[in-house]
């Protein structure tokens, strides 16, 4: 999927920051945090687009791909996941996909324009084995594609960390979801603290931690700070901040909430940048539930990625087509590949 671009101006971004720029912090308080998001609408979006210009290309969005390597079964009970055996579902549980099937989605992704593809396995935790044999050679196979890779898989351990960054891996996605005063609402099966350690064991492995939440799944304003709050203190900052919007699906726990309001998402999205301004803050699941008004609203806050292709895991995304109208209306290019 690419933009039409032949006939705009060339590019005249610089990547400079004026001097006396904006300082990048990890001491915001909850106080702090709730006074940026509960700013005046237009406020804050004033505020997000400077920090945006500031330290991204306004005009460049990273295109993603994530595919399901190994879907349903798991042993979680996240509530809003159609994944999970706690809940009957339309999703079926399969095995983990051949080098062979996830090496020609990965190079379909970057023909398409994706310059980074992510693999989702549905497992509580990564076990030693022939799996995860097969989820190395995966990400050597992807990684010479010249392509980011990313992995979801579950809780790990540093050594199996490590053995991932050894094979190329150059992001690792652990959501923390929610705020930590709401997790239990949502989450049994893992508690806070053991999301927090597979992130301290991404981190020592050297590779770049991908680590966001999701909005709309009950949870109120203060909950939203509060998760945002957990980003903003870590040291450093995830490098990518992927904010999800809950996709109800039938079968779940979640699915006969209300919609979520979209400018709840746009104030998320616009706060998630003004105190992240280095992160790539990621467009994710539930933009089909959005009109096209107020995805563009999210670029306006910050938002500089997001996924393409027909559906995230399990759930359904944008149509190509429909996706590539809308950036070429906004006037914003993809990000090349390096």
């Amino acid at each position: 999927m690419t933009a039409n671009l032949s006939d705009r101006p060339s590019d005249s971004y610089s990547s400079r920051r004026p001097e006396g720029g904006t300082a990048v912090r990890h001491d915001w308080t909850r106080e702090e945090i709730a006074g940026v998001y509960r700013q005046p609408l237009n406020d804050l979006l004033f505020a997000a687009q400077q920090i945006h210009r500031e330290f991204h290309d306004p005009r460049r969005v990273q295109f993603c791909q994530l595919l399901s390597i190994k879907t349903g079964g798991c042993p979680e009970d996240c509530a809003y996941c159609p994944q999970s055996a706690h809940y009957s579902t339309e999703v079926a549980r399969g095995g983990l996909l051949s080098l062979e099937e996830v090496t020609a989605f990965a190079e379909r992704a970057r023909g398409e324009g994706a310059t980074r593809f992510c693999m989702g396995a549905a497992w509580r935790q990564v076990q030693e084995g022939e799996d995860f044999e097969q989820v190395l050679e995966m990400v050597r196979r992807v990684a010479k594609l010249g392509m980011e890779v990313c992995c979801s898989l579950g809780m790990l351990d540093e050594g199996q960390a490590q053995r991932l960054a050894e094979a190329g891996l150059t992001a690792y996605n652990h959501n923390l979801d929610t705020s930590p005063e709401f997790y239990g609402q949502i989450i049994t099966t893992r508690t806070y603290a053991d999301r927090l350690q597979t992130l301290g064991a991404v981190r020592k492995a050297g590779v770049t931690v991908c680590c966001g939440g999701i909005v709309g799944m009950g949870e109120s304003d203060e909950d939203r700070i509060g998760l945002l709050g957990q980003l903003a203190r870590m040291n450093p900052h995830p490098e990518s901040v992927p904010i999800n919007a809950l996709v109800r699906v039938a079968g779940t726990p979640l699915e006969k909430l209300k919609p979520l309001d979209p400018l709840d998402f746009v104030r998320t999205i616009a706060t998630a940048r003004v105190i992240m301004p280095r992160a790539m803050v990621r467009l994710s699941a539930g933009r089909r539930s959005m009109s096209r008004e107020a995805v563009a609203l999210c670029f306006l806050a910050g938002a500089n990625s997001l996924f393409i292709g027909e559906k995230l895991l399990t759930t359904p995304n944008p149509d190509p087509e429909d996706d590539a109208m809308l950036l070429n209306s906004l006037g914003l290019d993809p990000l090349p590949l390096p």
